[in-house]
């Protein structure tokens, strides 16, 4: 049997405004007023790491709007039509990954001030995530002319122009404990290619805060083995190496365990074929929106509930799209492809950097088989670019005889496991289930549209 928890996020969302829970008197208190040393101090019990406290800065953060906002975001975007469990949200993930960050600061013996500093850039790394997480990724790049990190940066400093004047309170805050937003926001800016300095290290590295908390986190809620973490070994084993984070030797079977549960979370949570079949439906309801890309701009700082609401009532292929979401009659997969090379490889990649030629191409096959626009979707997620994991992998150290050594770079099992792809499919075509038997076929006998 399906729960339909829709409908109770639109009632939240129509009674809190988009605000969230409501903020607890010691973070009121913490956003009132005061240095840290006069804060009240809060402990949570998280069910991933224990008790967690907070004060101070950190405290008085929980309670902003914009940080309120993450409780209406689920963690694992549409996961839960396929793990039910997986219910959690954007806001323990940034608890947590607070949490960690931490222990990954105080391990590193940083001062106190840069303490403070990385771990506000934890607990507020995921402000700028639109509605269901990374599942609306590609429309927030085309209307916004960004990435999600970009909007956690602005909402950092109070410089979004689409979220609310009167709600802007991070940057107050930030300026009333001695922390620069700026040098928050900097931490959360996308390191370049060749390496990166010790504190963006911290939440932008091979093994970093926010990985530590979200897969084990995410395996907890969905009940799949493969995200099993010893983030005590890691955390007790963290060692600074110049501007590298490195592990102790010890410290060893930690590392490979995490190495493994990175890889295998990817094909067998976050790249499933029907999660994604959900997160196309919902990416091609708001590409769907009458007036889209101008029309689709103030959706990416709903919440869950509130797009849903939104596109619902927009009606058309939008409010198909939400009802076949809600009622989880999904999309299925009609045809695909496991590899992509030359050509075909080079095509794709195209239609990822040009989703307008993409849309035309998805009509263009359910034209074929007289479905209506927006009966067909094409993921492309299997060649999306990204940098070598193995080389991302290559860059974790271990403290051998106090020499730093890098076991994972070169040939080894351990890479051929890090550039294992982590979607099964390089491309997906994915039609209503109406008219998925005929796309299917239609593409077997004559699959020239896509190339």
């Amino acid at each position: 049997m399906f729960i339909n928890t829709f409908v109770l996020d639109w009632r939240v969302a129509r009674r809190a405004g988009g605000r969230g829970l409501k903020v607890g008197h010691a973070c009121r208190r913490a956003m009132a007023g005061g240095r840290p040393g006069r804060s009240p101090r809060k402990s949570i019990f998280d069910p991933v790491h224990g008790p967690i406290s907070f004060e101070g800065a950190a405290l008085a953060l929980i309670g902003t709007p914009e940080f309120q906002r993450l409780w209406g975001i689920r963690q694992t975007g549409f996961a839960h039509l396929v793990f039910p469990g997986a219910n959690h949200t954007r806001l323990e993930h940034s608890l947590g990954t607070y949490w960690v960050a931490r222990r990954m600061a105080e391990g590193l013996a940083l001062p106190t001030a840069t303490i403070e500093t990385v771990t506000a850039g934890a607990l507020l790394h995921d402000l700028g995530h639109g509605p269901f997480s990374h599942t609306l990724d590609g429309p927030m790049a085309e209307v916004l002319g960004g990435p999600h990190e970009k909007l956690s940066r602005d909402r950092v400093e109070g410089t979004d122009p689409d979220w609310p004047a009167d709600k802007v309170e991070v940057p107050r805050v930030l300026e009333r404990f001695g922390i620069s937003p700026r040098a928050v926001a900097d931490l959360l800016r996308l390191p370049a290619a060749g390496g990166a300095p010790l504190l963006l290290r911290i939440l932008h590295g091979a093994i970093d805060a926010d990985r530590i908390d979200y897969l084990q986190r995410d395996a907890y809620y969905t009940g799949v083995a493969h995200g099993a973490v010893d983030a005590v070994r890691l955390l007790d084993t963290i060692r600074s190496a110049g501007e590298r984070i490195a592990f102790a030797e010890k410290g060893r079977s930690a590392v490979e365990g995490f190495l493994v549960a990175r890889a295998l979370m990817y094909s067998s949570v976050y790249f499933h074929k029907t999660v994604r079949a959900a997160e196309m439906m919902a990416q091609g309801a708001v590409e769907r929106l009458p007036g889209y890309p101008e029309a689709a701009r103030p959706l990416f700082r709903a919440t869950d509930g509130e797009l849903l609401l939104r596109l619902s009532e927009a009606g058309g292929m939008s409010g198909a799209l939400v009802a076949g979401l809600t009622e989880r009659r999904l999309y299925k997969r009609a045809f695909g492809r496991r590899t992509a090379e030359g050509r075909a490889r080079r095509a794709w990649r195209r239609l990822l950097a040009r989703p307008a030629e993409r849309r035309a191409l998805e009509d263009q096959v359910a034209a074929r088989v007289k479905a209506p626009p927006g009966s067909v979707l094409i993921d492309l997620i299997g060649v999306a670019p990204g940098t070598a994991p193995g080389d991302d992998w290559g860059e974790i150290g271990l403290i051998v005889g106090g020499r730093t050594t890098f076991p994972f770079r070169g040939t080894s099992p351990w890479r051929t496991l890090a550039e294992r792809p982590p979607s099964d499919w390089a491309l997906s075509v994915y039609a209503a289930p109406r008219w998925a038997g005929a796309v299917g076929r239609s593409l077997s006998r004559d699959p020239s549209l896509l190339v």
